[in-house]
């Protein structure tokens, strides 16, 4: 009972509540200041926009439980994205001051869970699908 209702809906609000802070961490820098360091990687600035609001909705999303597969999918995409365009060449650990893509790739594995589990029994997903399927 534990691992088929605790643990999916643990994962599910912590990777919310880690994505949500670096979201809210993106607001708080200054968009702008966002844009322009995605500009310096070699990343498209208009990026740190799509990327500051899908991890303050998606983890708000992902913590009540809402939308689920569709969060994390979008979250696997992001990861990707970020190793492939920035963290890739400092490799899984990282080097002096640059970090690794150790953290995105747990972040993967997290999400690639979410989206194949589907949604938990404690979510809002659950419940909403379940009562459509009563329904009809």
């Amino acid at each position: 009972m534990i691992k088929n209702i605790w643990v999916p809906a643990l994962l599910r609000v912590v990777l919310g509540i880690i994505f949500l802070a670096h979201g809210i961490s993106k607001f708080q820098m200054g968009l702008g200041n966002v844009e322009a360091w995605f500009s310096s990687m070699s990343v498209p600035g208009f990026m740190a926009y799509v990327a500051a609001i899908a991890e303050v909705v998606g983890g708000i999303l992902l913590i009540i439980g809402l939308f689920t597969r569709v969060v994390s999918a979008l979250f696997i995409v992001l990861m990707i994205g970020a190793i492939v365009t920035v963290k890739l060449s400092a490799g899984l650990l990282g080097h002096d001051q640059v970090a690794g893509y150790e953290l995105e790739l747990s972040l993967i594995l997290i999400s690639v869970y979410l989206l194949a589990s589907g949604p938990a029994a404690l979510s809002a997903d659950h419940f909403i699908f379940k009562k459509r399927s009563k329904v009809q």
